[in-house]
């Protein structure tokens, strides 16, 4: 039996113990700033709208449907059957393991920073506090219309929740980052046309505390050509196996995201067999011809496209390089001036395709563009090792983006200020572009960033 003064002391500590449960009860309950995530190129699931079938992505293939899109010079016609699903949460094919894509982030803000998931279509009370909202979306479309298509969707939903004054943070992945960027200083504008230049108005600034660019080819990418010219890796997901759906280079011509993703101009390094730079025009027509790049040059093409598309496909395709042109200058506009804050999250410790190697064969004459390093011989004879090459060709990344354009460096050096997005904060850690937002440490920090104290896990890295 306790005596009196330990029964007072018991009490004591009872109700300090108490008062200490609500303190973190309190801290647990505190209002946080709802978390919209944005996947990156091919990390939204494609589902055929008449059938409900998922086509993206899916092992085996789809019988029924492509990815590829209808082609006209009218880029808003230009859709078929697919719409979006969820977000990639996870992929399983075949006897390998499962890969996680985004499920694993989304689960490590629910379990370990105290978030929960909604709907746009359907929030809860709940909805506009530690709440995480996934925005999936057709990322083969133009990523002007998915950033409109956001603003209306955030428009809407503080319509509903009647929380005018809401914001979001926002967890870009790659492409994503793309998407956010222009929704933030554009709303819900389209690119101007004509000879009209675009002038930020951070029209949709007002919606968005942090903006996290995380592994976002601002600068857009090497392999973005690469995979126009030859097919298969885009970015995103990167898979290549004989079961599952790639995209060749006939598909990808349809895709407006693809060029989108093309390196903003100036910005492409070329070299040709002397290592002396070549200043291409990445945005005309006439040089995807002259270097072998052009799809429509392909002898394939007039098998793979109908008749009205193969009348229509080189205005197409000038329209789409156009189209990518305006995006780039668009994100670079108003440089040196966000409304918004940006965060940024990479790599650096995997090399990325930052320039590319011209050379003429020997045997066939004809001019050869290097994506990969690889030795080749000089007209005058002189061999070239791949070793040489890796020094001239690779640059410091996350296997995909490289840190020149996730930090957007030579739009920030043409635009004469130390970095157009002036970013709050940079964060580097080891890990591939597709396992970012998958990476431990990544997710402490995001959590952290957002004013998290989040529940810690051994991290490895």
């Amino acid at each position: 039996m306790l005596k009196r003064g330990q029964k007072s002391s018991l009490i004591s500590l009872l109700a300090i113990a108490l008062l200490m449960g609500v303190t973190v009860l309190t801290v647990a309950a505190q209002d946080k700033t709802p978390v919209i995530i944005i996947p990156g190129l091919t990390g939204s699931e494609l589902v055929n709208s008449k059938t409900n079938e998922v086509v993206w992505f899916k092992a085996p293939r789809s019988k029924d449907d492509d990815l590829r899109l209808p082609i006209s010079a009218n880029m808003s016609r230009n859709r078929d059957s697919l719409v979006p699903g969820d977000v990639l949460r996870s992929i399983k094919v075949g006897i390998f393991p499962r890969l996680d894509v985004y499920g694993g982030l989304i689960e490590a803000f629910k379990t370990r920073a105290g978030y929960h998931e909604e709907n746009w279509e359907s929030p809860t009370a709940a909805a506009a506090s530690s709440s995480i909202f996934v925005y999936p979306f057709d990322w083969r479309l133009d990523n002007v219309e998915n950033a409109r298509l956001l603003i209306r969707k955030i428009e809407k939903l503080k319509l509903r929740l009647k929380q005018p004054n809401l914001k979001f943070n926002i967890i870009a992945h790659s492409m994503g980052g793309i998407i956010s960027r222009y929704a933030a200083m554009y709303g819900d504008a389209d690119l101007p046309t004509g000879v009209r230049k675009a002038q930020p108005t951070w029209a949709g600034a007002k919606h968005f505390e942090k903006i996290v660019l995380l592994g976002t080819p601002s600068e857009g990418s090497a392999l973005a050509l690469s995979s126009l010219v030859d097919g298969f890796a885009i970015g995103g997901i990167n898979i290549n196996l004989p079961w599952v759906q790639n995209l060749d280079r006939f598909d990808l011509f349809t895709i407006p995201s693809a060029y989108q993703l093309l390196p903003a101009p100036g910005t492409l390094r070329v070299l040709d067999e002397n290592f002396e730079p070549i200043d291409i025009d990445l945005y005309s027509p006439k040089a995807w011809s002259k270097y072998g790049w052009n799809a429509i040059d392909d002898k394939r093409f007039p098998s793979q496209f109908k008749l009205a598309e193969r009348r229509t496909a080189t205005a197409f395709f000038a329209a789409m390089l156009d189209r990518a042109k305006r995006l780039h200058e668009a994100l670079a506009a108003g440089s040196g001036a966000p409304k918004v804050s940006y965060n940024i999250v990479g790599a650096q410790c995997n090399d990325a395709l930052d320039t590319l190697v011209m050379y003429r064969d020997k045997k066939s004459g004809s001019l050869k563009t290097m994506f990969k390093p690889s030795g080749f011989t000089k007209t005058s004879g002189d061999k070239v090792t791949a070793d040489e090459l890796k020094e001239l060709m690779l640059a410091d990344g996350d296997g995909v983006v490289t840190t020149r354009s996730l930090e957007s460096n030579t739009q920030s050096r043409f635009a004469g200020v130390p970095s157009i997005l002036e970013p709050t904060t940079n964060k580097f850690v080891c890990e591939e572009h597709n396992k970012l937002a998958a990476n431990d440490a990544i997710q402490n920090y995001l959590m952290e960033l957002f004013g998290n104290v989040p529940v810690l896990v051994k991290t490895g890295k």
